[in-house]
């Protein structure tokens, strides 16, 4: 039986190379699906074609609209590579106004293993007071 792993990815520079990410899981036996966010799928636009036909699912970055089959295979486990300050946040907040936050939440609630690899800028990751920082590592 093949597992499923849903890579949601946010607009920061290592979403660039998501296909080797793609690459890597596939190597180790998982059926890979792209979720990207908004800002993802604008930063890879051109590539985004190239990301279905390595993972042979549709890449998605927004809501189906109501009635319409679903179109990826449920997850067994997620990472959310990169996930930038927004996501996080929202995510800490369980906002769920992307697909791809909706996903992360819902994998919550289903008891989904999920991985994130923050990718946020010094000046976003030093600051206190946001709800995500306290229990993520600050940079060295």
């Amino acid at each position: 039986m093949t597992r499923v792993l849903y890579i949601v990815a946010s607009a920061a520079p290592p979403v660039e190379r998501i296909s080797a990410l793609v690459t890597v899981a596939q190597g180790r036996g998982w059926d890979t699906c792209v979720i990207l966010t908004p800002s993802a799928a604008q930063w890879l636009g051109p590539q985004v074609p190239a990301l279905a036909e390595q993972t042979g699912h549709p890449v998605r970055s927004s809501y189906k609209m109501p009635g319409d089959p679903d179109v990826l295979p449920p997850a067994d486990a997620m990472a959310v590579v990169p996930a930038t300050f927004t996501t996080i946040n929202k995510w800490a907040a369980g906002i769920s106004d992307t697909l791809a936050l909706g996903l992360i939440n819902e994998a919550i609630g289903l008891g989904i293993p999920i991985v994130a690899i923050p990718v946020v800028n010094e000046p976003l990751a030093t600051r206190p007071g946001r709800p995500a920082w306290p229990r993520c590592a600050a940079p060295a």
